[in-house]
């Protein structure tokens, strides 16, 4: 009973593995691929585990930040494999015919493993997701991708997460390994390169990948995920109350950031006034059954209210904090932003917006308020990682762990071709789409795709000393 179960067991392991390959395959360039698996199989199982337990959990326990970690590394190790993966298929040219469907999934696989590992920063709440989930909604939103995607909304982006790149990846890779496994390793096209058909080196194999893991667990517990605090509106108007009451007002008037928004599409097409004064406010004199001040404004003709936001701006620029007398001034637009920004101290304020994007998981309004508030972008750059300092490329003030450095191209064109663009996030959007439907067609592309063979790195990869 035994042997059958084994010779069962040999006879899965054998259909799924390849057997027979040639020579140079079992040398380490041609484990880059099962490198890659090996990081995606942890990255699945420290996300399900993170998925179970939750934010609360992988940000405030040992054991969660371990996780957490572990999720980055692993991501880390995913994306250098598979960029090392392509670049060997790449210099062998193992593109060419019958292989250029197994090159272009490869190329897709890439792309949407750089797109997952964007949207995972987003889901960390701390500020890292803060900053990013705004980077990446004004690259959308330029590109004319913010119609489909809002990279502000978490429900969204976590969906997007944990359920459709994983299908689609996961898709996509059952297709890859398919047509690998039934078409075999690429032979040299090269009729000069020597080499043996042997068996596969299945043991060497998956002690590399043991390697590779036993280096990321190491790596978890010695650099681990740095954590961040998120910015509230809440903390900002214990700190600072009349920078909130300043923002409230430039909501009002519509002269924020979000109300002057270049690419008015979603998610910054609505009216700052009605969801950051007009809604919260209906909601306290509903809560407190006072009277109707902003009724009182709003039933004022428009000179009156421009001296009023006037006089507005003058006193919270001379009145460092916000006491509740102040809700019983002459001035309508002074008692109203003076009581939000009580509620804002309270916490109730966020809560507001929160429940206005119908949601607890889409702060879209709130993380737009924090934005305008320009706090965000203070803390950005006291901690180096804004657009001017590369700082995608980094998780916080030190090298390590280290951030997107996949983004580096883009950071490049940012300051350098892109330095004095005003439709940057479009512009850097539309070249990083033409590079990615250019990798997809490098066989197909005359010249390019004989490059591998002008630069002659092949025969180091297919080097065979015993053939």
């Amino acid at each position: 009973m035994e042997n059958k179960e084994s010779l069962s067991y040999r006879a899965i392991f054998s259909g799924l593995m390849l057997d027979q390959v040639p020579s140079y395959a079992n040398k380490i360039f041609y484990s880059m691929g099962f490198l890659s698996m090996t990081s995606l199989c942890i990255i699945v199982l420290s996300g399900i585990v993170m998925v179970f337990f939750g934010p609360d959990w992988w940000l405030k326990t040992g054991v969660g930040v371990f996780v957490r970690s572990l999720h980055l590394w692993a991501v880390q190790a995913f994306i250098f494999f598979i960029l090392l993966h392509l670049l060997v298929v790449f210099f062998t040219s193992g593109f060419r015919l019958p292989r250029r469907l197994t090159w272009i999934l490869g190329s897709l696989m890439f792309f949407l493993a750089l797109a997952e590992a964007e949207f995972g920063y987003v889901l960390r709440n701390d500020f890292s997701s803060q900053w990013r989930s705004l980077q990446g909604a004004d690259l959308y939103n330029g590109s004319g991708l913010g119609k489909f995607i809002n990279n502000l909304n978490y429900a969204q982006i976590y969906g997007i997460h944990i359920v459709v790149i994983p299908l689609l990846l996961f898709g996509l890779l059952f297709l890859h390994y398919l047509f690998v496994k039934t078409r075999g390793i690429a032979k040299p096209f090269k009729k000069d390169v020597a080499y043996r058909m042997v068996k596969a080196n299945h043991r060497v194999l998956f002690l590399r990948g043991v390697v590779l893991s036993v280096i990321i667990f190491v790596l978890a517990v010695v650099f681990p995920a740095p954590i961040i605090a998120p910015v509230t509106i809440r903390s900002i108007a214990a700190r600072d109350p009349s920078l909130i009451a300043h923002t409230l007002v430039s909501e009002l008037n519509h002269t924020s950031d979000t109300a002057t928004y270049f690419d008015t599409i979603d998610p910054y097409r609505f009216n700052t006034k009605q969801v950051y004064i007009d809604i919260p406010y209906a909601q306290y004199i509903t809560m407190e059954g006072v009277p109707d001040i902003l009724s009182v404004f709003n039933r004022e003709g428009r000179q009156l209210q421009e001296q009023q936001i006037k006089q507005a701006k003058d006193y919270f620029s001379h009145s460092p904090s916000v006491n509740t007398d102040v809700v019983r001034s002459s001035n309508p637009v002074v008692s109203v932003v003076a009581t939000l920004v009580s509620m804002a101290r309270s916490g109730l304020y966020e809560a507001a917006l929160t429940n206005e994007s119908q949601s607890s998981y889409d702060p879209t309004y709130a993380t737009r308020f924090l934005a305008d508030t320009g706090v965000l972008d203070r803390q950005a750059e006291k901690l180096g990682i804004t657009t001017e300092q590369y700082g995608m490329l980094r998780e916080g003030k030190g090298l390590l762990p280290p951030g997107a450095w996949w983004l580096a191209p883009l950071g490049v064109l940012d300051h350098t071709v892109l330095a004095n663009d005003d439709n940057q996030d479009r512009d850097g959007a539309l070249i990083l789409g033409c590079l990615v439907l250019l990798l997809m067609a490098v066989p197909y592309i005359p010249y390019l795709n004989r490059l591998p063979e002008k630069l002659g790195l092949d025969r180091l990869i297919w080097k065979d000393d015993k053939a």
